[in-house]
């Protein structure tokens, strides 16, 4: 395997560390995938929404890891709010039944639900493929806009 000697050292990966467990608690509770005092969940949910919000945590521990001060977040950013929309439940989130209504909510969206969510795991996962794949042409942690120092790939 190649050394990339640019990407971010220890204090990266424990800020991503972190935003990965706090991301995934405080989802995890606020779309009720466990039992909590704060929120009642109305739809059943299962280890597959579990699943999806760990793989989408993961995947923005990674981000925060390699991200640049110049770096895009605007994926990730849809990323997210399609994997939230995905692994919440239908019913409880006021916006989209104000939208939609709760009858259309639970025919139409709930059959594709943990699609979305997983649509959202995808959209991420390529937001950190693009930020690994510049940390591999620009090992010396160089900004984008910054003239490179002459060295070959």
């Amino acid at each position: 395997m190649k050394n990339l000697a640019g990407i971010p050292g220890q204090r990266a990966s424990l800020t991503g560390a972190a935003v990965s467990l706090v991301s995934f608690a405080v989802l995890g509770t606020v779309a009720a995938l466990w039992e909590n005092p704060l929120f009642i969940r109305m739809t059943p949910a299962g280890g597959v929404e579990i699943a999806l919000l760990a793989a989408q945590c993961v995947l923005f521990g990674l981000f925060f890891a390699l991200r640049r001060p110049s770096c895009p977040t605007g994926a990730v950013g849809a990323g997210g709010v399609m994997n939230f929309i995905g692994i919440a439940c239908p019913i409880c989130n006021k916006v989209l039944v104000l939208i939609v209504g709760a009858d259309l909510l639970l025919v139409y969206f709930e059959p594709v639900r943990l699609y979305v969510a997983a649509a959202g795991v995808l959209v991420t996962a390529v937001a950190v493929v693009g930020e690994l794949r510049w940390w591999k042409r620009s090992p010396t942690g160089a900004d984008v806009g910054a003239p490179s120092s002459g060295g070959s790939e």
